[in-house]
């Protein structure tokens, strides 16, 4: 796929998680705990996921393939999800979506650039250069300036 592609698809997924926060949370908001609007959300997001799942794969991984992934890649991604979600679906009504979202924001940009320098979960290494700085100081000051 195009690189200009992919960051559009990127920027679009940006837009998806203030949607789907901001419905979840009103969600949670009426059912009067997060709680229930995160297994509302998750369980119905399986559900589409495996009707996409049933449409796309044509081959299943064999039994030798699964038995090659660590334990702990089966369980650890949904808990981080959960965590995510449910935390997103608590702090929205009470920060407000953009305050939610931008220091959720906030923490994604720390995080990423250690991440992505140190080659963390066995993804490219991306080193940090002053131009990486500057982006980094740029988008937290805007996030700052969002706020206060």
């Amino acid at each position: 796929m195009h690189h200009s592609l992919l960051l559009i698809l990127s920027f679009a997924v940006g837009i998806m998680v203030v949607i789907q926060g901001g419905l979840n949370a009103k969600l949670g908001v009426m059912l009067q705990n997060p709680l229930l609007a995160t297994s509302t959300a998750l369980t119905m997001s399986a559900c589409f996921t495996l009707i996409a799942v049933w449409l796309s794969v044509k081959q299943f991984p064999s039994v030798s393939q699964l038995k090659a992934i660590p334990i702990y890649l089966w369980f650890t991604g949904a808990v981080f999800s959960f965590i995510a979600v449910t935390l997103f679906y608590y702090l929205i009504p009470k920060l407000g979506i953009s305050t939610a979202v931008s220091f959720g924001l906030f923490g994604q940009i720390i995080f990423s650039t250690v991440a992505a320098y140190y080659g963390w979960f066995g993804l490219p290494i991306e080193p940090i250069d002053l131009k990486k700085l500057i982006g980094v100081a740029a988008m937290i000051i805007g996030i700052i300036l969002i706020k206060y």
